[in-house]
């Protein structure tokens, strides 16, 4: 995709959503940490329906290092992977406490040191919790950028690189999340919805859904 092209895209985002949020409900990073962890292989909305509990019982990494990784599986039980995930939110409380007392660390470094956070949980962290310009790359990102030729790539590191390069440094702080919402709600994995989509005369990917050809504006309907 031209410069022109990728500027022409984002901004048609920005326009749609001028200040977009992550879906995860949290008050303060180490909550915003927690539920980004809890959210691998599991819906925002899932997640979203465990936490309240989850945080009412711990606020703190203090309070959660405190509690057992059974006590945290009985509270997170219906998100898949639930006895992983209440063993790494235990231990990477423990290390917040004893590395950094208590305070989500802002480098990937140390991010990535803690247990359960790879590099695409530390991203929405650095992006969302501390402004930095990163880019998480998950499925629908990955799906997004392929579709649109923003890079071709089944690798998320390469996406990611391909993105950092590509997107103008005035989207470069909201990208990863109209990227995400776009591929959660509109571009999605078996149908995508191109009739809607604000993309559409940009975007090369084929075959469009049958019922965007007989929407889309400027195409004849189909039979």
């Amino acid at each position: 995709m031209k410069p022109a092209q990728v500027e022409t895209l984002f901004a048609r985002l920005q326009a749609a959503d001028p200040h977009p949020v992550s879906e995860l409900h949290y008050r303060n990073p180490f909550e915003l940490l927690v539920a980004v962890v809890l959210s691998a292989q599991a819906t925002d909305a899932g997640v979203n329906k465990a936490t309240p509990a989850l945080f009412a019982a711990a606020p703190t990494p203090q309070a959660m290092a405190r509690l057992t990784e059974d006590q945290v599986a009985e509270l997170i039980r219906t998100i898949g992977l639930y006895r992983t995930k209440a063993r790494n939110v235990v231990a990477l409380s423990r290390a917040l406490v004893e590395q950094h007392r208590g305070a989500v660390p802002s480098s990937r470094e140390a991010l990535e040191a803690l247990p359960g956070v790879g590099r695409k949980t530390a991203n929405v962290v650095l992006n969302v919790a501390f402004g930095q310009p990163t880019l998480a790359v998950d499925t629908h990102v990955l799906r997004v950028a392929n579709r649109l030729g923003l890079a071709r790539s089944d690798k998320p590191l390469e996406v990611e690189k391909a993105l950092l390069e590509l997107v103008p440094a005035a989207y470069a702080q909201d990208a990863h999340h109209w990227l995400i919402l776009h591929g959660r709600h509109v571009c999605k994995a078996r149908q995508p919805e191109c009739w809607r989509c604000a993309l559409i005369d940009l975007c090369p990917y084929e075959p469009k859904t049958p019922l965007a050809r007989a929407k889309a504006p400027g195409r004849a309907a189909s039979a």
